[in-house]
């Protein structure tokens, strides 16, 4: 088993012992609805009051993990719009990080209420639809990003148009998904 599969399981575990609805994202999601790839973290939404994240942080460097410093003095980071703290694992002089997104949004909110439980390189585990994430691929809209989502279309076929066009309103994003159901460019 790799470091980031181990990895993976043991927060997943340590999430659902500590009552923190989460749901798996990112790269790792891509690989279960779409053309899997490598990826070196791990993404999660996470369902925790701020109040509890020294709780959490406790939790994960019991583990072995570490926290950043600005993190664990309170400080909450954003990306895309959305709250974020992080934390690492070193292993063999390199490192698994994991990013954790705050489920603060409505958007995020949605993304937990619509979670699926998915096997995932060997476990059982929640993960983020994959509407959802095509809306955080768009959101990020990285050339990784744009591919990713590309590839899950493709693979999944028909998703929920009404929920992503809901949603890319919301998140004005609109565009970004009218030229990604296009389709690929020619190659």
């Amino acid at each position: 088993m790799s470091s980031l599969t181990q990895s993976l399981i043991e927060l997943t575990q340590l999430f659902d012992r500590m009552g923190f609805p989460y749901a798996v994202m990112g790269g790792l999601a891509v690989r279960a609805y779409g053309i899997p790839r490598a990826t070196y973290d791990i993404d999660f939404t996470l369902a925790i009051e701020r109040e509890r994240l020294p709780e959490l942080y406790l939790a994960v460097e019991e583990l072995g993990y570490t926290v950043p410093q600005p993190f664990e003095t309170g400080w909450v980071d954003a990306v895309g719009g959305m709250p974020l703290v992080k934390f690492r694992l070193f292993v063999d002089e390199n490192g698994i990080d994991i990013d954790v997104f705050l489920a603060e949004t409505e958007f995020q909110k949605s993304i937990i209420s619509r979670r699926r439980r998915e096997e995932l390189d060997g476990a059982v585990l929640y993960l983020v639809s994959p509407e959802d994430l095509v809306l955080l691929k768009l959101i990020a809209s990285r050339p990784r990003d744009v591919a990713d989502v590309h590839d899950v279309l493709f693979i999944q076929g028909e998703l929920d148009g009404g929920y992503l066009h809901e949603w890319a309103t919301r998140l004005d994003i609109t565009d970004r998904l009218a030229k990604i159901l296009k389709g690929p460019p020619p190659v």
